[in-house]
């Protein structure tokens, strides 16, 4: 039997962190498992958006994992296509993503709009148009 390949991202946030409410409450996110470090903060969960897997993980510093305060930036952007990019930029930014790039349709057929959530992960709210 084939097995499906799927991706699923790794996001990388500083020690001490206790809540990942800004991915619940800005992408309707579900938190699947957590495991957390003897102060309460996180190690590491899995959450799903709409089917979707991916994980956050504190800071790693024997594997030189890194979040993105770390390297002033990062270098990945996570595209997240939604039925309405306006309606999901305004839900982020309610729960405290940082404007990038205003939405906007482009000639290559999307709308799209860039956000940084709280822990400095680029995403791009987008849709096909």
């Amino acid at each position: 039997m084939n097995t499906p390949v799927s991706f699923a991202p790794m996001l990388y946030i500083p020690g001490g962190i206790k809540e990942l409410d800004f991915y619940t409450t800005a992408f309707d996110a579900e938190l699947l498992r957590k495991w957390t470090n003897d102060d309460g903060s996180i190690h590491a969960a899995e959450l799903s958006i709409q089917g979707t897997l991916f994980f956050v993980h504190e800071e790693n510093n024997g594997k030189m994992l890194k979040s993105p305060g770390r390297h002033a930036g990062t270098t990945v952007n996570i595209g997240l296509f939604v039925p309405d990019v306006d309606a999901a930029l305004t839900k982020a930014l309610a729960a405290g993503a940082r404007l990038i790039a205003e939405a906007q349709d482009y000639d290559y057929g999307y709308r799209q709009a860039e956000i940084a959530d709280p822990f400095g992960h680029i995403w791009t709210i987008q849709k096909r148009i």
